[in-house]
């Protein structure tokens, strides 16, 4: 059980932390102290509802289509190998994480900007209805839920440093050698976890196509 909640943080900080728009955008209120609480918040409860859906929902769902969800399990796959080789690139070209020094201080404005880098970033919905669905159901449901809970506490946790320790966190998140350090941890976590979950893709394909 502690396993499956400790798989779910690292994945979930793996898929999480990385140089984006939306995470910018929570910096940036952070920094100026300008509707920060809501923006954290925004980022954190769509965040979880989306992971919910698809680990709990989806996963559910799917868990007597032995084959679909093998083809899921499949794509998670390789969706965390080319992560995991996407962090490697950005190691080798570290970036920083810079907030522009305007703040949104319309709150009705900052809201639609964040529903839009949330919602209309096919990403995020491969990241939480497909990868996180096909290794949710890796778990019985007795420990699905830890891992689930795992991925939303690294969620949550997240956007609160951002939004919330802005002012203490930005020197480092600007610096371009610590990124480097963070992808290649990101790099190393994904891999392994991808190369895992393809060796059990491997092993049920045998059964699978043999019925």
């Amino acid at each position: 059980m502690g396993q499956a909640f400790i798989e779910g943080v690292v994945l979930g900080w793996g898929l999480i932390v990385a140089i984006g728009p939306q995470n910018a955008l929570v910096l940036r209120q952070g920094l100026a102290g300008v509707h920060a609480r809501t923006a954290v918040v925004f980022c954190a409860v769509t965040d979880v509802g989306l992971i919910a859906i698809g680990s709990l929902g989806l996963g559910h769902w799917l868990s007597g289509m032995t084959r679909t969800l093998w083809t899921i399990k499949a794509l998670g796959a390789v969706l965390l190998v080319l992560y995991a080789l996407h962090a490697l690139r950005r190691a080798f070209a570290p970036g920083a994480l810079m907030a522009a020094p305007a703040s949104m201080k319309d709150r009705r404005a900052l809201l639609l900007t964040l529903a839009g880098v949330t919602f209309l970033n096919p990403h995020v919905y491969l990241d939480t209805w497909v990868l996180l669905a096909g290794l949710a159901s890796r778990y019985p449901e007795s420990t699905r839920l830890m891992f689930v809970g795992g991925t939303m506490l690294a969620s949550v946790s997240w956007f609160c440093l951002l939004g919330f320790t802005a002012r203490l966190s930005a020197g480092v998140l600007a610096c371009p050698r610590a990124w480097q350090m963070i992808d290649l941890a990101i790099a190393l976590i994904l891999a392994g976890i991808g190369l895992q979950l393809g060796h059990e893709v491997i092993d049920e394909s045998v059964l699978l196509w043999n019925r």
